[in-house]
């Protein structure tokens, strides 16, 4: 069992930056891989990120890559998403997730899931 809580966001203009974090708790954290995801009402969830168990592969959608940076620090059993050059499209909520399949991009293989925290971008 993995439980997932994340945190830090909030309303910032576009081009600022941030940076979201979701603390895990459970045994398993190092053995299971890592991913965010968002959402914006009537859409469906989409996949941002994803890290392998040590954190040595990353993999971003197309629309955030070289914006994002996803890291995990399995000490802690944190992982984090920064945030560069945020655009308006990026507002969503964002929730972490964690599956012990190893799949990346597919939120159905994901098994746990935090609450998500609201991140609004204005332009």
């Amino acid at each position: 069992q993995v439980q997932l809580v994340e945190s830090g966001g909030r309303m910032v203009q576009a081009g600022d930056s941030l940076r979201l974090s979701c603390a895990a708790s459970g045994r398993t954290f190092s053995s299971v891989v890592m991913g965010w995801f968002r959402q914006v009402p009537g859409k469906e969830r989409e996949f941002v990120a994803a890290t392998t168990r040590g954190g040595g592969i990353t993999s971003y959608a197309d629309s955030v890559k070289g914006r994002f940076t996803m890291s995990r620090d399995n000490i802690k059993k944190t992982v984090y998403l920064q945030m560069n050059s945020l655009k308006p499209e990026d507002s969503a909520v964002y929730f972490c997730a964690a599956n012990s399949r190893g799949s990346f991009t597919y939120s159905r293989d994901y098994s746990y899931w935090g609450r998500g925290t609201q991140v609004t971008v204005s332009s």
